[in-house]
């Protein structure tokens, strides 16, 4: 337990670093290439007065725009920055959405959803582009799909390996991605594929843009 806090610790004071400044442009230059996340958002459909979870909210932008689309259901993201956390309840308040979206600071790969939002499951859990910046990725997908309610679905999208793009262009954006500390993750889709096949569940996935990126639809039965 004491090592999982030094590490949570750890994690959130990087992110705090990395994003101290960046979370005032994030949501500007990262539209350009976080890529697939509306197409996330628009297939959630969750139950008209149901629960939605993202797990790494970031500065909420997807929380937001969920919102607007499903506006019967009930939204709840955490984040580990608290930098990021703060611009997102301005951004929240700016879209008068503040009753309908609740945040916590807490570890995706470790957090107790009771004590944070007062329940325990969740209709719809999301992950967008997280899970390359989350060291134990496997463990916060594990928490993701745990926080399900029965007929509950993990959405996750994140950058592929760009295997059918040119690998001048993959080389640059690996770079480019490792100044934030980013790294896709090339065994994401064998993931998610024995997290669907431990817990006997449902499982979509496939690329997007050439293998930019990668989704997946993970559903409890």
């Amino acid at each position: 337990m004491d090592e999982t806090r030094s590490q949570s610790g750890a994690s959130a004071a990087l992110m705090d670093s990395v994003y101290r400044n960046q979370r005032h442009i994030y949501d500007l230059t990262r539209k350009y290439y976080l890529l697939g996340r509306d197409r996330l958002i628009a297939r959630l459909a969750p139950p008209a007065d149901g629960c939605v979870l993202e797990l790494g909210c970031g500065t909420g932008r997807n929380l937001i725009e969920a919102a607007r689309l499903y506006t019967g259901a009930r939204f709840y993201g955490l984040d580990i920055s608290r930098e990021m956390l703060a611009t997102a309840e301005a951004n929240i308040r700016r879209a008068g959405l503040e009753g309908r979206i609740t945040l916590a600071c807490a570890d995706a790969s470790a957090f107790d959803a009771e004590a944070l939002f007062g329940r325990d499951s969740f209709d719809r859990v999301f992950m967008s582009y997280t899970l390359s910046m989350i060291p134990p990725w496997r463990e916060a997908m594990a928490a993701g799909f745990a926080a399900l309610a029965p007929g509950g679905q993990l959405s996750v999208v994140d950058f592929g390996q760009q295997e059918r793009l040119p690998s001048l262009f993959r080389r640059l954006l690996h770079a480019w991605l490792a100044k934030f500390h980013v790294t896709p993750r090339a065994d994401l889709s064998g993931a998610v594929e024995a997290l669907a096949g431990l817990h006997k569940a449902r499982c979509e996935a496939g690329s997007l843009y050439r293998g930019y990126a990668v989704w997946a639809e993970v559903t409890r039965v």
